[in-house]
């Protein structure tokens, strides 16, 4: 990312004693100058948050944290579109969670999904463009999509792909490269991969990630990415 796409990237020390920390994805939600630190699912990952904290309070961001033992949130769970946020309802995610997040980000529609059978809302989906949405071919992530759809006034453009884990990508829109795609690697899944290779407009970035893939490790779990136009 640093050397392909000039992207400044800040790396999380690694703490032996919390195994999951490279799921930072999990710890933290940052739209525009706001970050909120969530309050992980899995109570072993807690604190994993105090890391992710001093990280955005040296960028200058509003900080919310959300104290609140009644509420559980996974980023893995939150999908931003540009519009709205979607929030899966899973078993790291609860609805005083999303209510949090809503509360937080009051300039944007906040709706709630169901997600049963898989760990995270995005598990089977993720941006693929700025109006494009991936989805996975399974029926749980077929029926999450027509939840989206039905919450949402917007109507957003699908990309298909047989492969759930696969759906789960990382889209960037950076002015000197124009549409970025980074996306599962076609000797993982190479069906998927095809549907991808249609996006023509895209710089398309093939990544392998099967030894994360063991331990539910998809490729937007390991960073944050956040718009921020000063030197960090």
């Amino acid at each position: 990312l640093r050397g392909k796409l000039g992207l400044q990237v800040l790396e999380l020390p690694a703490d032996e004693s919390l195994p999951d920390c490279v799921f930072v994805e999990d710890v933290a939600v940052v739209c525009e100058e706001t970050a909120l630190l969530t309050r992980p699912g899995a109570p072993s990952r807690r604190k994993e948050v105090e890391a992710m904290k001093k990280v955005l309070e040296s960028l200058n961001l509003n900080i919310v944290e959300m104290v609140d033992e009644n509420a559980t949130l996974d980023g893995g769970d939150v999908l931003f579109t540009g519009r709205e946020f979607f929030v899966g309802l899973s078993r790291r995610t609860n609805q005083r969670g999303a209510e949090i997040l809503a509360d937080t980000f009051k300039d944007y529609a906040v709706s709630t999904v169901p997600v049963h059978d898989s760990l995270h809302l995005k598990s089977f989906c993720s941006m693929a463009g700025p109006n494009l949405i991936a989805i996975g071919s399974s029926e749980a992530a077929q029926k999450a999509l027509k939840t989206m759809q039905q919450m949402s006034d917007h109507r957003y453009d699908k990309l298909t792909v047989p492969d759930d884990a696969a759906a789960n990508c990382i889209y960037l829109n950076i002015p000197s490269k124009g549409h970025v795609l980074l996306h599962r690697a076609p000797e993982e899944y190479p069906e998927s991969a095809k549907v991808f290779e249609k996006l023509k407009d895209h710089m398309l970035i093939p990544i392998a990630n099967t030894e994360l893939e063991k331990v539910d490790g998809l490729l937007t779990c390991s960073s944050v990415f956040i718009n921020k136009s000063s030197e960090l």
